[in-house]
């Protein structure tokens, strides 16, 4: 059994009412991954926008494994601290990991950033030693569009992240950077500037399938 743990902020938590990029990975490994493989971690819900905590279950498609680590207004700051009794006790394999704009927005500069995810990777292999990463570096936002200072740390932080891979990479657990989805497209892709509605769960999912089938032959190409 091959157990995949989605690691996030809010667009991977995603809020009531949404499929999320969660399932859409779901979907593409039950169609082209041959062997057992599920999703695991300490969490199931979405992110209540009424309630403005994770207490919602209504899914638009509930029935699949919807174990996380995801929160809303959480980056790699907050997943450090947490990822290594998470992988410990949940014995996840593969991590699919998108975080970092909570970091850059609230938090910690791009530098700063960067020292989070090694703090993390560390505590992911002290947990499990072979475990396998795969990181989506920061997707466009409207933010960026308008501030520039933000702009620019997302840049750098990008840069560093593609660095951090590749200086940290080993054969017994492998670290894989995703590609940002060359169409993604903020006005059509998201609903709010930042979180992704359909299309857009549906390209960031595309961006970890890719990633692990051209390195480790692992599923097919994407389709949706």
């Amino acid at each position: 059994m091959l157990r995949f743990m989605p690691v996030g902020d809010s667009m991977t938590i995603g809020s009531t009412g949404e499929h999320t990029w969660r399932y859409r990975i779901w979907q593409h490994l039950c169609r082209s991954y041959g062997g057992p493989f599920t999703l695991v971690g300490p969490r199931e819900t979405l992110y209540d926008k009424l309630d403005e905590a994770p207490t919602s279950y209504a899914y638009a498609e509930p029935d699949f494994p919807r174990a996380h680590l995801a929160g809303w207004g959480e980056g790699w700051l907050h997943m450090a601290p947490l990822i290594g009794e998470a992988v410990r006790k949940h014995r996840a394999d593969v991590l699919l990991v998108s975080l970092g704009l909570i970091d850059l927005g609230f938090y910690t500069n791009a530098e700063q950033t960067a020292e989070n995810v090694r703090a993390f990777t560390a505590e992911a292999r002290a947990a499990n030693r072979r475990v396998r990463m795969v990181w989506l570096p920061v997707t466009p936002n409207v933010r960026a569009e308008t501030d520039a200072a933000f702009a620019g740390e997302v840049a750098r932080f990008n840069e560093l992240l593609a660095k951090t891979a590749a200086d940290l990479d080993e054969p017994g657990s492998p670290i894989l950077l995703a590609s940002t989805p060359p169409s993604y497209d903020i006005p059509t892709d998201t609903y709010d500037g930042t979180h992704p509605g359909t299309s857009g769960e549906h390209k960031i999912a595309a961006a970890f399938a890719e990633a692990m089938y051209q390195a480790w032959d692992l599923g097919e190409p994407y389709e949706e």
